[in-house]
């Protein structure tokens, strides 16, 4: 991957100079898997739980700097960090920077990946969360609570003031109690059918050559009626995770119950400890959790994964470290973590002279584990099968210290909610062999103990009425997602000079301005395609464009020929997305494959999206039904205006009920409404009367 970019210049100064290690003991009987609960209620908290720092809990809040992700290099901030003169104690945190990072970041070091699937509606999380802070409540491992500070004259009046705050919630340990917390049902996407589709269309690249090991995931998602703060507390209790890690901000929160060791590094040691193959483990049933164990150690699917991926962090370590250094100081070890079995190994090395963290991270991160190898080609595996953008999933979480040096987990096991909306990502390592209905099995073998342990049901989901088509590998490299960065655009039909509907097409215009781009679309837009449209002096296609930089451009074309619709159902795990994106790479390889049909795009599951021109209608006991706007289809203009004209109900639509439907529309801003005549090669029911009135009807609706 490419180097980051130069090093923040931060907007003011981190602490003013040198800072002092202090220390001070507090009084408190508060359990370290509550310490979320110590800060929850202020500024940006965090917390770490477990295994961190050979501390049992780092907590902090109230932050002195936030980095502003859109503006500022995630990776180089680690690096910009206080000098800390005189004695340090052992262990000592005392600050630094605390927070996520994203796996979507992987991008902005290696800018040829493919962009990601649409994010889920209201599934969006900064890329990077990092806070620093300049002091920290730590629980050492006998119970013990300290306040910890890089301490600074600028700061002595705020953080002496700081330290008696903390050390009186300590002392009311009575009122550090969890709070009311519900959550559920919690549904997967796809299910575990879709996705042994996925892991069946990964298996195909792999037999075709194009790499050797891809991770695929899949989604839970329920309603969270409490805080996250709660959720995290309770699972940190049962599962007791060695790198349980939560935060909370205006964007939402995270609450990581990870088992995983992503990197640490001590001075100019550094080493990873990645997790291949897993097992259940019924803490209820010891002989059967022996019997897996016994499974899982004498597997050779699960070993020659494992140590595939040690391969991988061998050798991005060692782009970064001293040459000879890099060694492995255990192989696929089974260890038992909470509710699973794993194989673990531990990877280590010397960093050479210069090497930074954010160096560190430009050659390791995402983590190799969460995957594949090769890496670049698996991340552009994983985001043309799975069905949603990775948010802080298989990302990292945790700290980079001036005095404790960098500790991150793989963020898996991770719940991540935004406002009521609670989604837990969880999936595993594809190989040649991998059985794909066994790998849907493990994934949700893995929720299972994360959903109990917050006192939730196990996950369910919707089985698909028909059978969803594989995903297609259309070249060596998955064609990739359309990039936003070229623009959006629209298509409007002029009749008779008039641009028709030009109002809802500049809604929508400007909505995907002001929402991708932050921008505004230029006050002439309206005035401008006016003038087109009388200049052609009659009917015609309009195309308006717009760049990332607010630049328009207009073109014109004859209206296209009309002809008979037939469609092909093709799978596109988690749609196009919810603007009409310029580029149009994939379209175009899908609509080449299915020529002379027209794809219609569904997902995993058999559920429909729509065409790559048109949405979809089907004709249902004297209404209408179509997919619903969940930020996998495009909210299309003539779509709006027939759902205000007709009996409509937005819904999920399967390829089953599409097949038995009483008729079939497309709708599109060029060709209104058209029946289609065959789906898969098969005729479809001709449409009765009400609806052939309806069709005719609808330009006078």
């Amino acid at each position: 991957m490419s180097s980051p970019s130069p090093t923040l210049t931060p907007s003011r100064p981190l602490a003013g100079g040198a800072a002092r290690a202090v220390r001070v003991a507090l009084t408190g009987a508060v359990p370290a898997a509550r310490a979320a609960l110590l800060v929850r209620d202020d500024e940006r908290p965090f917390a770490l739980v477990g295994r961190w720092a050979a501390a049992a809990a780092i907590a902090g809040s109230a932050p002195l700097r936030v980095l502003d992700a859109e503006a500022q290099d995630a990776f180089a901030a680690l690096d910009v960090l206080p000098p800390v003169a005189g004695d340090i104690p052992e262990g000592f945190v005392g600050g630094g920077w605390f927070g996520a990072l994203s796996y979507g970041l992987g991008r902005e070091l290696e800018p040829t990946l493919g962009p990601p699937p649409p994010p889920g509606r209201g599934e969006r999380l900064p890329d990077a969360m990092l806070a620093f802070h300049d002091h920290v409540l730590v629980c050492d491992r006998a119970g013990q609570w300290w306040f910890e500070a890089l301490w600074t004259d600028a700061r002595a009046e705020a953080l002496e003031a700081r330290q008696e705050e903390l050390r009186a919630r300590l002392a009311a340990a009575d009122t550090v109690a969890p709070r009311r917390l519900r959550t559920g049902p919690w549904r997967a996407t796809p299910s575990p059918e879709g996705h042994a589709r996925a892991v069946a269309a990964c298996r195909e690249r792999i037999a075709a050559g194009d790499l050797f090991q891809a991770n695929l995931a899949l989604r839970l998602r329920a309603p969270l009626e409490g805080d996250a703060a709660d959720l995290f507390t309770r699972g940190v209790a049962a599962l007791a995770p060695d790198r349980g890690a939560f935060l909370s901000g205006p964007y939402g929160a995270i609450a990581s119950l990870s088992p995983e060791l992503f990197l640490t590094r001590h001075g100019d040691r550094v080493a990873t400890a990645p997790i291949k193959g897993t097992r259940p483990r019924p803490l209820d049933d010891p002989a059967a959790a022996v019997a897996h164990r016994d499974e899982l150690a004498a597997s050779a699917k699960d070993r020659a994964e494992n140590v595939m991926i040690v391969d991988l962090m061998r050798n991005d370590l060692g782009r970064v470290c001293t040459p000879g250094s890099v060694r492995v100081d255990a192989l696929a070890d089974v260890r038992g973590h909470a509710g699973v079995w794993h194989l673990v190994s531990e990877v280590s090395g010397r960093l050479a002279a210069g090497v930074t963290d954010s160096a560190l991270l430009a050659a390791t991160f995402p983590p190799g584990s969460v995957t594949g190898a090769p890496k670049l080609a698996a991340m552009d595996v994983i985001s043309s099968l799975e069905s949603a953008a990775r948010q802080a999933f298989c990302g990292a979480i945790g700290f980079a210290s001036p005095t404790a040096g960098l500790e991150l987990s793989v963020a898996i096991r991770t719940f991540e909610c935004v406002a009521g909306h609670a989604w837990l990502d969880v999936g595993g390592g594809i190989v040649a062999d991998s059985d794909p209905a066994a790998e849907a099995a493990e994934a949700l073998a893995k929720a299972r103990p994360l959903l109990a342990a917050i006192g939730a049901e196990p996950p369910t989901w919707s089985a698909a009425a028909a059978a969803s088509p594989t995903p297609l590998r259309l070249a060596a490299h998955p064609v990739p997602r359309p990039d936003p960065a070229a623009g959006v655009f629209e298509t409007i039909l002029v009749q008779d000079s008039v641009p028709v509907a030009l109002d809802e097409h500049l809604e929508r215009l400007q909505d995907a301005a002001r929402e991708v781009y932050g921008l505004a679309l230029p006050g002439a837009t309206e005035a401008l395609i006016l003038h087109t449209a009388l200049e052609q002096g009659g009917s015609c296609r309009l195309r308006v464009l717009l760049d990332v930089d607010g630049q328009l451009g207009l073109q014109v074309a004859p209206l296209p020929a009309p002809g008979a619709v037939r469609l092909r159902a093709v799978a596109v795990p988690g749609g196009l997305g919810d603007r009409k994106w310029r580029d149009r790479r994939l379209i175009d390889a899908l609509e080449d494959v299915t020529d002379p049909e027209t794809p219609l795009l569904v997902d995993l599951d058999g559920g429909v999206l729509e065409t790559t021109r048109a949405s979809v209608f089907a004709w249902i006991d004297d209404r209408l039904v179509t997919p619903p706007l969940d930020g996998r289809v495009l909210p299309g203009v003539t779509r709006l205006r027939l759902i205000e004209r007709a009996p409509v109900d937005q819904r999920p639509l399967t390829l089953a009920e599409l097949r038995a439907a009483d008729g079939v529309l497309v709708t599109g801003a060029l060709r209104g409404l058209q029946l289609v005549e065959r789906l898969d090669g098969e005729a479809l029911q001709a449409p009765d009367d009400r609806l052939r009135t309806l069709i005719e009807r609808f330009p006078r609706l």
